[in-house]
């Protein structure tokens, strides 16, 4: 059979779709000898992880679309990524492998199926992830030090971000560098780790990657400034770009950091909202320029010629140097060319020819000296600029949005706003928040067996629908669902999500736990169309699933007691402690769990009543301070509520002269009472 996939908005499918899938010829060939399955590969990552482990091993790349042909049993025999049509200079055309393939399964079917047995064997040889001899963590501290050391030697001081190009905004290395800083305040690396993160997550505000009309992020940058982007957004970039943006927030105090949290959760709430309260995968980054046209664009929804800009603003600006236009103004500002402002090296089909891709070229200041203006009349101009912008874009065709909703990255979603809410004290984001995890508990868990799916979807009227087979949940379904409940529950203080957290987090250990081996499987037992069941081994675009699986359990365990939650923490890091000695650089999060694992976690309990203003000041205080090993918790008095029956210890937590009281407490042992939010505030930075 030949097996192929992709996902909704990958741009080379969509190309191979054009001109191979749609040809006739080729379309003969593939039915009369193959048996043809697609598959998405956001609905079935396991499915996709184990291919595409087979088209690394034997291609030296991978990627999408991925073409695999499989015998009947689905073992692999042969695959690659993309392929041309037709045979070129460099390249051996798709309808000339479908032919070669066809005649080597008829003429050498055994030597195929001898040759496709031995790379399993060494796959699944390779892919072991398990507890080597010793079964304890890799020392905390020589693990940060590599990792810090491997960061900072492929940072680019110039642009922020960690490569020249490709760059991806990888929020794991931002979050790993901020606990870094956190642990190492006072030495010089934590200072340089705190200025790369900062500088990172500014430059990728500027850049054209971050979409300065219709707010959001694109998914990665194809050159060194951030400047020209693949255009697709994806939820899982929205999400864990608001968390960090939020984090720079409380470390930094600079409001401009505040404002592009707000901005991402403003295009997720405007953009990729469900109005039963999840979130869509992604929108397309290719469209129709114009509704008359006839083949779709990368960018035309996001790209602009001079003259368009001009034509729409063309108002005289009050008080700056003679003659000069809002359009002037704005143009300066945004490093727009009247030849426009892409490099043709970034633009092999040139799809943006003429056009610009909008990117931060001056400070305020700098545009206000060039005009003869107040920088503050600049940010009113520029704003109306953007304003004028986004209502002449409204009316170009969109492009596609992938309306399925997957439970893991509506969990990173969860999170973002959750995290947001609580840095940036808006009520309005926990709320929404909330009312996201709600839809997850209708939509996509089954109460009677305990256990999430995977994805449902936006069906006709908005209704929400269900596949008639529904896919389960997949290990990081239940991780970053139970960590957007441990945010969830910090920033609402309401317990019936902690409750659900842990009643997923027991579920997570049946299915999933290599009792053998320690960590996580992806996937779970007794799947028989799976040739092998693997462990994640990579913090990339998304944290790997055994990475924030550690803090997960350590959260877990301060909220419920159980030990064996730290235990298991444990063993994840023990399991994975070749890798995180060698390369910790490839799983950053865990890196950094594997400090706050160390460092034990603390327990800020506040004794109060949560309608009174000294409870919520203390709350406040708490939410507003980046502590990366730390737990909040509200004692609310009422022992017969679900944390008090978990937590016996908070009974012996009083309220100090009646005043909302704080306790800092480590292994369920406490300090003394603090019942002012300075004094709380000056335990905490310690």
């Amino acid at each position: 059979s030949l097996f192929s996939v992709g996902y909704s908005t990958c741009h080379w499918c969509h190309v191979m779709e054009e001109e191979s899938f749609k040809n006739k010829e080729i379309g003969e060939i593939l039915n009369k000898n193959f048996v043809c399955i697609k598959v998405d590969r956001e609905e079935r990552p396991d499915v996709d992880k184990v291919y595409m482990t087979f088209v690394q091993a034997t291609s030296g790349g991978g990627g999408w679309p991925m073409s695999v042909w499989l015998t009947p049993d689905l073992k692999p025999l042969a695959g690659g990524t993309y392929f041309p049509p037709e045979d070129g200079a460099h390249r051996v055309g798709f309808r000339t492998v479908l032919l070669r393939i066809a005649e080597q399964w008829k003429e050498n079917k055994d030597v195929l199926l001898e040759h496709s047995q031995k790379i399993l064997e060494a796959l699944l040889h390779r892919s072991e992830i398990h507890v080597q001899g010793q079964d304890s963590p890799p020392p905390s501290k020589e693990v940060m030090a590599t990792c810090f050391q491997q960061l900072s030697s492929s940072y680019d001081k110039d642009y922020g971000g960690f490569s020249k190009s490709p760059k991806f905004p990888t929020p794991v290395n931002l979050n790993f560098l901020f606990t870094y800083w956190a642990l190492h305040q006072t030495t010089p690396e934590g200072a340089q780790a705190l200025q790369m993160a900062l500088h990172t997550l500014k430059m990728m505000a500027r850049g054209g990657i971050h979409d300065h009309v219709g707010q959001g992020f694109h998914r990665y940058s194809t050159d060194q400034h951030w400047h020209v982007p693949h255009f697709e957004k994806m939820l899982y970039d929205q999400g864990q770009l608001a968390a960090t943006y939020s984090r720079a927030f409380q470390i930094s105090g600079d409001e401009f950091f505040a404002d592009v949290a707000q901005d991402i959760l403003l295009y997720v709430s405007r953009d990729l909202s469900d109005q039963a309260g999840g979130f869509y995968s992604a929108e397309d980054a290719d469209s129709y320029p114009v509704i008359t046209s006839t083949e779709k664009r990368e960018g035309a929804f996001c790209v602009w010629a001079a003259e368009e800009i001009q034509a729409l603003l063309p108002d005289l600006v009050e008080g700056a140097v003679e003659g000069t236009t809002l359009g002037d103004v704005f143009m300066h500002h945004y490093g727009v060319k009247e030849t426009g402002n892409v490099s043709p090296m970034k633009d092999p089909h040139q799809e943006l020819k003429g056009k610009n891709v909008l990117m931060v070229q001056c400070s305020p200041e700098l545009t206000a000296a060039r005009f003869g203006l107040e920088p503050g009349q600049v940010d009113a101009l520029l704003q109306e600029g953007r304003q004028r912008l986004a209502t002449a874009r409204a009316r170009r065709p969109r492009p596609h949005l992938d309306t399925k909703m997957l439970a893991a990255w509506n969990g990173l979603m969860i999170s973002g706003f959750a995290q947001a809410g609580a840095a940036l004290a808006k009520q309005e984001y926990v709320r929404q928040a909330a009312q996201a995890a709600a839809f997850l508990q209708r939509h996509l868990f089954d109460p009677s067996s305990g256990r999430l799916l995977r994805s449902c979807y936006r069906g006709k009227d908005n209704t929400v629908e269900q596949s008639a087979v529904p896919i389960q949940g997949f290990l990081e379904d239940y991780v970053f669902i139970i960590q957007a409940l441990f945010d969830l529950y910090e920033a609402s203080l309401e317990q019936g999500w902690l409750q659900w957290a842990l009643q997923l987090q027991h579920m997570q250990d049946e299915l999933f736990w290599d009792s053998g081996g320690f960590a996580y499987f992806s996937t779970e037992a007794g799947d028989s169309s799976l040739l092998l069941r693997l462990k994640d081994d990579q913090d990339g675009a998304e944290p790997s699933a055994n990475s924030v699986a550690v803090t997960n359990l350590l959260r877990a365990a301060c909220y419920s007691g159980h030990k064996e939650w730290v235990d298991k923490a444990e063993q994840i890091l023990a399991a994975y402690s070749e890798r995180l000695q060698k390369m910790p650089i490839a799983l950053p999060e865990m890196a950094r769990a594997a400090a706050v694992f160390h460092h034990t976690l603390k327990q800020v309990v506040i004794c109060g009543d949560p309608q009174g203003e000294d409870t919520k000041e203390m709350l406040r205080c708490v939410q507003s301070i980046y502590s990366p090993n730390k737990v909040l918790m509200l004692a609310d008095g009422d022992t017969s509520g679900f944390l008090y029956r978990q937590l016996p210890f908070l009974a012996s937590l009083e309220r100090k002269d009646g005043k909302a009281t704080a306790y800092l407490c480590s292994n369920f042992t406490c300090s003394l009472p603090v019942t002012s939010a300075q004094e709380l505030r000056g335990m905490l930075c310690l």
